[in-house]
């Protein structure tokens, strides 16, 4: 038995467009603009570049190295360096379930808002209608709870259009799906930008988020926080980038394409920043208080501010609803197809199936539990417990235990370096090596240290303990868990003998070795 031929990106572009689409997600909209202006505002620019090149690019030139040069999703990528590394793989397989799950529930809320915008639903009371009209949240927390119906049809729906660009494959559907996507999204959120400064009281929101406070330079949160925004941004630590460079072609810009993936996700956030900060001082002179009373980040910018900035519009509103929320849908789309595409293709070369049974057994297994918990009365506690602990404990120290296993302990490092160097055009030199195998453990130790400081003064959202342990402990020890054991159970795939020898797929020149 033959493995089938690995599947390839169209054009370049394509790429780029799908590892951006994954880069450019929520918490480009609803994180980055309150973390910049919580840490200095147009000050925190600084360690957030410093952080975009020092860290951030080289990962991203890592994860694309490991996928190209190992043609494999993360597990077999992994594999193929090394039999200790095997793991890690399934540890960001593990990691991306996690974050499929919950991640699809607010494209759904998302998907539902779009429709209230037409009248502005919400009423007088977008906080009230959100927690408990819409998602009807449950006084305490817990796991088994009834379906809230508004939110399960449209998460079915999510759901259906994810499964139905994976089943139609890399050039056929993510591809396309990222031509378009992407591209819209571009255009719909420059049009709400544009808006937005044009509001009452822009320039005060404006003001408020690029006014820099210079002595947060010196201040060791502002820069834990920009190299948090960074990783978490950029989509590296969970196998999406592995994944996605496994199926470039031979001859392929790894580094170029890093630095344009970057500093386009980054150009985005910039974007987002300018866009919420603008209708947040509109809100703020609207309703008489400070910019400082009005922000804020994550569904509650997304789900009570806008509305009710939405609802403050003498003209326009409807629409102004429709683009933002219109946003949030294919900004999330992008990001979610990419995530579950790491959990089918590493199925996929486990087990040889082919492309459309992966999805539909393994894609569909992820929505059913995706659909079992979290269109519920519990579902947004399960959410925030379980994001927080899978991006601290799980992306963050995945990353971290990759980096220090290929730098220090298996000693990799020159080799990718020269397999980055022969296939493309910009070279990472030396001062890459350095950046990645002690600026980044660095950076990514010390923001674990600051973490569980924070953990061990008090439970994380004063959820109970039994809470935290069993919704976010747990998942994080689970994902940890997984990856150790699958990689205990023996490959039968045929199309793996490479995996003793660590013979890659993309082979160095006689040429570059000399």
């Amino acid at each position: 038995m033959t493995a089938p031929a690995r599947e390839q990106w169209a054009t370049r572009a394509g790429f780029l467009l799908a590892a951006i689409g994954s880069a450019i997600g929520l918490g480009n909209i609803w994180r980055f603009p309150y973390v910049a202006y919580e840490n200095g505002g147009g000050a925190f620019l600084v360690p957030y570049l410093v952080a975009l090149l020092s860290a951030g690019i080289p990962l991203l030139i890592f994860e694309y190295t490991i996928g190209h040069k190992f043609r494999g999703s993360p597990p077999l990528a992994f594999r193929r360096m090394a039999r200790a590394a095997e793991p890690i793989g399934w540890w960001q397989v593990a990691i991306s379930f996690v974050i499929a799950v919950y991640y699809a529930v607010i494209i759904a809320w998302a998907m539902r808002y779009v429709g209230f915008s037409v009248g502005q639903q919400w009423g007088a009371d977008p906080e009230t209608f959100f927690f408990e009209d819409f998602l009807h949240i449950a006084e305490q927390p817990g796991f088994a709870a009834p379906f809230v119906p508004g939110v399960l049809w449209p998460l079915i729906a999510v759901w259906a259009v994810t499964l139905i660009v994976l089943a139609l494959g890399v050039r056929r559907g993510i591809e396309i799906a990222s031509k378009v996507f992407i591209p819209l999204l571009i255009v719909l959120f420059v049009i709400l930008v544009v808006r937005a400064l044009f509001l009452p009281g822009a320039l005060d929101g404006l003001n408020a988020f690029f006014s820099p406070d210079w002595s947060s330079i010196t201040n060791g949160k502002v820069w834990v926080a920009a190299y948090g925004q960074i990783f978490f941004s950029l989509s590296v630590g969970f196998g999406i980038m592995v994944t996605y460079a496994s199926y470039l072609r031979r001859k392929a810009d790894l580094s170029g394409s890093a630095m344009v993936a970057g500093f386009a996700n980054s150009s985005f956030e910039i974007l987002a920043g300018i866009g919420v900060f603008a209708t947040l001082g509109f809100m703020a002179h609207q309703t008489g208080v400070a910019v400082s009373e009005a922000s804020t980040s994550g569904p509650g910018l997304a789900f009570v501010a806008f509305p009710t900035i939405i609802s403050e519009l003498s003209a326009g509103a409807a629409w102004f609803g429709i683009l933002f929320f219109t946003c949030l849908v294919l900004a999330g789309l992008s990001s979610l197809i990419s995530i579950v595409q790491v959990i089918v293709s590493s199925v996929q070369d486990r087990t040889g199936l082919a492309r459309v049974p992966a999805v539909l057994i393994i894609g569909g297994f992820t929505a059913v539990v995706s659909i079992a918990l979290f269109p519920t009365r519990n579902g947004l506690y399960l959410l925030d417990v379980a994001d927080h602990f899978i991006n601290q404990y799980g992306i963050v120290l995945a990353a971290f235990v990759a980096v220090v296993l290929v730098a220090w302990v298996l000693r990799k490092l020159g080799v990718l370096k020269l397999h980055t160097d022969t296939v493309s055009s910009l070279k990472v030199g030396p001062v890459w090596v350095i950046l990645l195998g002690v600026i980044t453990p660095l950076v990514l130790v010390w923001m674990m240290i600051d973490s569980l400081r924070q953990e061990f003064d008090e439970n994380y959202g004063g959820y109970t303990t039994s809470y935290v342990l069993a919704a976010g402990w747990g998942v994080a020890g689970a994902a940890i868990l997984f990856g150790v054991l699958m990689s205990l159970l023996p490959w039968k795939r045929a199309g793996t003998p490479d995996d003793e020898d660590g013979t890659p797929a993309v082979p160095v020149t006689e040429e570059a070795k000399s």
